[in-house]
């Protein structure tokens, strides 16, 4: 089910990004502390990416990402790196070991694949949630009402819908 709710939550980013001009995507939003939609989904994209690209080596540092700017300015290229993310999810549980550096002390946490697959699902939920602030300013938009909602505020409005 994991692996699903991620291909879920980034396509209902990818479909989001279609309905964005470029204007839309790279332009300050004050309610977002002058950020941009582009930038909160280069950080969801580039979480991914680092995740894919350092599984072989088992260690993942999220620390160590592109911060690609082709992504933050470019919904075509954000969306062909959601599709790749989307295309890769599928592998074997195994586990990590996950590299930080916080407040100049370095920790290494023992941690595994579905681990932070799930962190990264979460994670993007957020990023949807900030970006849904943005989005709701323009009425040409269409959200899903879910759209950056966590799946547990979903399975409890359905069962308090029952």
């Amino acid at each position: 089910m994991l692996i699903p709710s991620i291909q879920k939550t980034l396509t209902e980013l990818s479909d989001l990004l279609s309905q964005l001009s470029t204007a839309d995507y790279i332009s300050q939003c004050h309610d977002l502390s002058n950020a941009t939609i582009g930038e909160h989904t280069r950080h969801i994209i580039e979480l991914f990416q680092c995740l894919e690209n350092q599984y072989e080596s088992g260690v993942v540092n999220y620390d160590s990402r592109k911060r690609d700017y082709a992504i933050q300015t470019c919904t075509e290229t954000a969306k062909l790196a959601i599709e790749t993310i989307i295309r890769n999810l599928e592998k074997l549980n195994k586990n990590l070991i996950l590299h930080q550096v916080i407040d100049g002390e370095t920790l290494e946490i023992e941690s595994n694949y579905n681990r932070e697959l799930l962190y990264n699902l979460e994670h993007c939920i957020h990023h949807q949630a900030l970006i849904k602030v943005a989005v709701l300013q323009n009425d040409a938009i269409t959200l899903d009402q879910n759209f950056g909602v966590a799946r547990s505020t979903i399975e409890y409005r359905n069962q308090c819908a029952q």
